[in-house]
């Protein structure tokens, strides 16, 4: 269970080698504001902010309609149109799977099915080249049988007590039409259907999640007072099956001025328990274990830090610097300690990872007994393995890892395997997902195919030096024959946010559309990311934000010291 888990959706990023692409923004200014804005401080555009409104929309028809009347004409752009689309409706895209019992479950688009199919399929099934997936819910069938426009929004299926029995019941979340409002259905997974009567909540910012067969933990808009002023759910309720939402009991009750109260059972089996999270701002929250007297008890760790508990241990995920038993971590480091003895007060904590000067965690992934390490040297993945034995903790780089410099590693089935999914891609070469078992080589279990013809270009990394002389690197995708003249068109892109490091990322749609013409592409891994740690994110925020377009324009000089390209041949 991580604390994380209760913050909205849409600020977890997505694996990186996966199709997807995804739009944040952090710290970027007041809402609303416009470059467009009068010098009466009016912004004549505001009303746009409605944007479900018949006037706002119409306005973006005719601003679709202006580019298409300049591109779509053209037999280039024709041509080029339909490689992207082929390439976005792909069968043969990698499925990921997330492992509930039994089965692997995947959501999955393509042209006939553009709001998606939640389907499953076995393990045994899943490494064919054409598995045969059983499919659960057909969110179009689903949109033209109620007349709505449903958009998935995740499912939650509840452990069964006993190990041997099938998942039966799941908790679904559906938005309509992608709005951060959803609703919660109640779905029977043997047969197939709605469960009537079932758990229902009604649209609102929030979620459900299970406690067990009859219950579940509800933090939605409960009526007047009971959103933060951020929007999101204040109040968090326990809710038993056939009983009106409004006698559901409060568990917790936080403030106006917080952003997110929810709250988590955790189902590992012999030692299930449960969280409630109080989300006061981004990295700032409080973690709280609830008895089964009903009564919270605040786990005494960092607001800043990533709290999470697996099993017997809890582990905390420095962002800043932190001193206990007698000893003091770096930010960015990843403690580990016993979770009842903590409890009980003991300190007494062993890191698992301390950054350096060029390293930071990108991302750590329990197997049953092991914790699997996800590090960034200068933006390059590499992989370790922390065991515990007799002797305490041991953390060693894991044997005959996957030969990529990037890697995203995904769960398995913590609770029941010691193995996770590892998602291996490079801008060049077409993605691939393995099953990773501690102690074995790796498994390829799919393999994206080759969208583009990437045979002329060459991967490189280099390093700008920033406005205040800060290193900063930056990967470059250019064709081997490139002239050194300045002019080759570039494209350049950084984001800097959230602490998400750009990593080398194969795309079908950049490699069609612009590698394959002869573009060069250049990636600038900027302040406010996570390219080396919570260091590199608090770096660019606030009123530091600058430095991260100054690592951007940073970048775009040494391209054209470089000779790769000049302002009239880059776009960013």
């Amino acid at each position: 269970m991580q604390s994380e888990t209760a913050k909205p959706a849409a600020l977890q990023p997505p694996p990186k080698g996966v199709e997807e692409e995804a739009v944040k923004s952090e710290d970027a200014g007041e809402p609303g504001a416009s470059a467009n804005t009068t010098e009466t401080g009016v912004d004549p555009y505001l009303w746009l902010e409605d944007v479900e409104a018949a006037k706002s929309l119409d306005w973006a028809r005719a601003r679709n309609a202006e580019a298409k009347a300049k591109l779509a004409d053209d037999a280039e752009f024709r041509t080029l149109e339909a490689n992207l689309l082929a390439i976005l409706d792909s069968d043969a895209k990698i499925p990921m799977v997330e492992k509930i019992g039994a089965h692997y479950y995947n959501f999955w688009k393509d042209k006939t099915h553009a709001r998606g199919l939640w389907r499953r399929t076995t393990p045994a099934e899943y490494v064919k080249a054409k598995p045969a997936w059983e499919t659960l819910i057909d969110l179009d069938a689903l949109n033209k049988a109620e007349g709505e426009n449903w958009v998935w929004h995740g499912v939650e299926c509840l452990k069964p007590k006993d190990q041997r029995a099938p998942h039966d019941r799941c908790l679904i979340a559906l938005s309509r039409g992608g709005a951060d409002a959803d609703v919660t259905r109640e779905f029977d997974l043997v047969n197939k259907t709605w469960v009537k009567d079932g758990f229902f909540r009604k649209e609102a910012k929030g979620a459900m999640g299970w406690l067990d067969r009859d219950r579940v933990y509800v933090f939605t808009d409960f009526g007047a007072g009971t959103m933060t002023e951020s929007g999101y759910p204040r109040i968090v309720k326990e809710w038993k099956r056939g009983t009106p939402i409004v006698t559901a009991t409060v568990v917790y009750e936080g403030t106006g001025d917080d952003m997110y109260i929810a709250a988590v059972r955790d189902h590992a089996r012999g030692f299930e328990r449960d969280f409630v999270s109080r989300t006061i701002a981004f990295y700032n929250d409080e973690l709280y274990l609830r008895g089964t007297d009903g009564k919270l008890v605040r786990i005494d760790a960092p607001n800043s830090a990533n709290k999470s508990v697996h099993r017997e241990w809890l582990t905390l995920q420095l962002r800043e610097p932190y001193s206990a038993g007698g000893k003091t971590w770096a930010a960015g480091s990843l403690l580990v300690a016993n979770f009842d003895e903590f409890m009980d007060g003991k300190r007494e904590f062993i890191a698992l990872f301390e950054p350096t000067d060029t390293t930071s965690l990108e991302e750590f992934t329990w197997t049953r007994t092991h914790v699997v390490l996800n590090v960034l040297d200068n933006v390059k993945n590499r992989l370790y393995v922390a065991s515990h034995g007799a002797a305490g903790w041991a953390v060693a780089p894991y044997a005959n890892g996957p030969a990529f410099d990037s890697l995203n590693v995904l769960p398995h089935d913590p609770d029941e395997t010691e193995a996770v999914f590892v998602v291996a891609t490079d801008y060049l070469k077409p993605s691939t997902l393995q099953l990773a078992e501690v102690g074995k080589s790796p498994v390829t279990l799919k393999t994206m195919p080759t969208f583009f013809d990437a045979s002329k270009h060459v991967t490189e990394q280099h390093f700008a030096k920033s406005k205040d002389g800060t290193r900063i690197p930056y990967f470059l995708v250019r064709p081997k024959a490139i002239e050194y003249d300045g002019s080759n068109p570039t494209l350049l892109y950084g984001y800097g946010g959230f602490e998400v490091p750009m990593a080398p990322n194969y795309s079908g749609t950049v490699g069609k559309g612009w590698l394959e013409t002869g573009g060069v592409y250049a990636v600038a891994n900027i302040r406010g990311g996570g390219e080396y740690g919570p260091r590199w994110h608090q770096a660019a925020l606030k009123a530091n934000r600058g430095r991260a377009y100054e690592d951007f324009a940073a970048v775009a000089q040494d391209l054209t010291a470089r000779k790769i390209t000049s302002p009239k041949h880059l776009g960013i």
